[in-house]
């Protein structure tokens, strides 16, 4: 793909067959990923709204980087200060902190990485707009701030229609920020299985940011950009008229809950493990447990092996497993988590795969950049 960084020849285990690779080992199939970043970049090519990926998927510049080459990007969405530190480090220049920037000391970090990037900022109160701006005015940068929309999720935001328009005309008023437009997630209904209905929901949530972009903008005051969604939401809330940007992050690599959701994107991502002990008859115990492999949507599954049983994903170092074909102590096999963005935050690299021989090394820079 173009425009990314080359493989780096020097690691001694590109050329490798995956499954000699010391485990457990975090494995991106860049076939399958291609696949997804393709995906959804044809989407949205066509249409007005754009993709601004969400880095706190991987934390790999990369991966981001190729997101951002395979079409369709404004920019990088990503959660944390430090990961947007990271992403201005790896020359790119587009950032939304999506979330809630607050303190003395990250006042600082932040005014002096507006001077060097674009960088937006989801805020919810005065108080986080009047501490931005007072320190981008020492600095001399603008931080663009979106005002954080509450849409059912019940986290942090403001509630639609008026408490955001009164807190987008504070904004407006303030220098050294510009006011560029509301963020809204609806993250309570990504999980909804049935994709019918998370589609009319999804709709039915997006549709108060939407009216309060109207509002807004009725008031005399520009509403920039409208920002959202995921990758489950992506063909629902990302279709309607008033969104920009989509903020999916998942569907760069995929974990079993996701692709439950969108099956039409691969899954990409999974932990190398080994069989380490057969305890009894079908029954197998893996060298994997929550210390590699995030378990917030449930127990993972083992790749080629959907009739294994998986009953409990709670110990450190341990994933049992029942009803087992006769694996050999040693053998080792692709672990499908639940959640790939805790269990990415967990690897310091990638070890990236095609045809079953490793092919490339990817760093995952911001790793536990949780500031």
């Amino acid at each position: 793909m173009a425009g990314v960084a080359p493989m780096t020849a020097a690691d001694p285990r590109i050329g490798r067959p995956v499954n000699e690779l010391d485990t457990p080992t975090l494995l991106l199939d860049r076939a399958a990923s291609d696949h997804n970043l393709a995906t959804m970049a044809a989407f949205f090519q066509d249409r007005p709204a754009k993709l601004r990926p969400h880095f706190k998927n991987h934390k790999c510049t990369t991966l981001a980087q190729r997101q951002l080459a395979a079409g369709s990007a404004v920019g990088i969405t990503c959660a944390k200060l430090g990961e947007a530190e990271i992403l201005v480090e790896h020359g790119i220049n587009d950032i939304l902190i999506a979330n809630q920037v607050v303190g003395e000391a990250k006042m600082a970090r932040l005014a002096q990485l507006g001077t060097r990037a674009k960088i937006g900022v989801a805020i919810d109160h005065v108080q986080q707009a009047i501490a931005i701006s007072k320190a981008a005015s020492a600095a001399g940068s603008v931080i663009q701030l979106l005002v954080e929309v509450d849409i059912g999720m019940g986290r942090c935001g403001v509630a639609p229609g008026k408490p955001a328009l009164e807190l987008a005309r504070q904004v407006s008023e303030l220098p050294g920020v510009h006011f560029a437009g509301l963020q809204a997630f609806e993250g309570h209904l990504v999980n909804v299985l049935d994709r019918a209905e998370r589609i009319e929901k999804s709709r039915a949530a997006m549709k108060l940011a939407i009216e309060t972009r109207q509002m807004i903008e009725a008031a005399g005051i520009a509403v920039d950009c409208l920002s959202g969604c995921s990758s489950a939401t992506y063909d629902s809330t990302g279709v309607m008229t008033g969104l920009d940007e989509i903020q999916a992050g998942t569907y760069a690599t995929m974990d079993r809950q996701y692709h439950r959701l969108v099956p039409e994107f691969q899954i990409a991502m999974s932990v190398l493990v080994t069989v380490i002990s057969r305890p009894g008859v079908g029954m197998a115990v893996l060298d994997l447990g929550v210390k590699g492999a995030g378990g917030e949507f449930g127990v993972p599954a083992i790749h080629d092996y959907p009739d294994v049983d998986i009953p409990f994903f709670l110990s450190e170092e341990h994933t049992v497993v029942r009803n087992t074909p006769d694996w050999n102590i040693g053998q080792t096999l692709h672990l499908i988590p639940s959640h790939a963005c805790t269990t990415c935050n967990l690897y310091r690299e990638m070890v990236v795969h095609e045809n079953g021989h490793v092919v490339d090394v990817w760093p995952i820079e911001a790793s536990g950049r949780l500031s």
